[in-house]
């Protein structure tokens, strides 16, 4: 799950711990940590709004068995080794210091350019249960009204806008995991028929090679106005950057379209290499300067357990 705060605001913190809280409250097995909980999510959503000056990205990933929280900020860093209890009348630095003993694997990132990712993990465990997600906080994905025209919107505004709020109403009305699942599979159909047109343009018959794979991510991009080249690619590896979103800042208010190009991605991997798994490492839609993507590959994929996997069917 993910949420943007935008501005953000103490109150706009508020009101996110109250739904994060909740939500680790109906799902947790041990009842009598969620208050402790909270209030990792408080003090973290609290740091960064005293010192981001600007938009804040939560992720809460519950996959595993225990909750992990991360927040994307665009203020300062700073050392978790050098986190002590502040003495005297001091009170600066306690809030992050009382985290570091309520969470664990407290992790602060610096992002390349500017901001900073802070990951914990919370002390949770989940129950046995079918998840039911809250809904996401509320986006506004239509074009803004100083992108019309003349004659008003153009097509691109109107496409965009009509891919974000799909996928908002599919969430809303069958949850955020069959959210997901729907634009995971658009991104898996979609990159099939990319995939084959590629193959048409470049007359490749059988499987693609790693060079081939890397040059098809960046035709299918480039003809979406993405703009992706490549770091690095091997027979266990395809690292690529991209310094422009093709759906531009609408992205930044939905985070969960990323989704698409992992699909995209890990679908053209797994048929032509049996497995893959796509790691997100930085992206756009939660205040990175640029994406950073990788794709494993085959049995670099099958050794890795995070990120999306994907694998060959048939």
């Amino acid at each position: 799950m993910e949420w943007l705060l935008a501005p953000a605001t103490a109150a706009a913190a508020s009101t996110l711990r109250g739904e994060l809280t909740a939500f680790l409250r109906r799902h947790a097995e041990e009842s009598d940590v969620v208050d402790d909980a909270g209030l990792v999510v408080s003090e973290l959503l609290g740091n960064a709004v005293e010192h981001a000056g600007g938009p804040i990205w939560v992720t809460l990933d519950w996959s595993a068995s225990r909750p992990e929280l991360v927040v994307h900020d665009l203020g300062p860093t700073f050392d978790v080794g050098k986190l002590t209890l502040p003495t005297g009348d001091s009170v600066r630095g306690r809030g992050l210091w009382l985290v570091s003993q309520l969470a664990t694997d407290l992790d602060v990132v610096a992002k390349r350019d500017v901001g900073k990712r802070i990951g914990t993990v919370l002390p949770l465990t989940r129950r046995v249960e079918r998840s039911i997600d809250p809904p996401r906080r509320e986006v506004n994905p239509l074009p803004a009204l100083d992108e019309a025209g003349p004659t008003g919107f153009g097509r691109e505004s109107f496409l965009r806008a009509l891919v974000v709020e799909l996928a908002r109403t599919a969430e809303n009305s069958t949850g955020p995991a069959s959210a997901e699942q729907t634009v995971a599979q658009v991104g898996a159909t979609v990159g099939g028929q990319m995939e084959e047109e590629y193959r048409r343009a470049r007359e490749v018959a059988g499987r693609l090679t790693v060079d081939q794979i890397t040059d098809c991510y960046l035709r299918l991009k480039a003809a979406i106005n993405g703009d992706f080249y490549v770091i690095s690619a091997d027979e266990e590896r395809i690292v690529l950057g991209n310094r422009r979103c093709p759906f531009g800042d609408t992205v930044r208010r939905a985070p969960a379209l990323c989704r698409m190009t992992s699909s995209v991605f890990g679908g053209i991997a797994a048929r032509n290499h049996g497995d893959a798994v796509v790691l997100l490492d930085e992206r756009i839609a939660v205040g990175d300067p640029e994406c950073r993507v990788t794709v494993l590959l085959g049995e670099a994929a099958r050794k890795n357990p995070g990120g999306h996997h994907y694998r060959q069917h048939g």
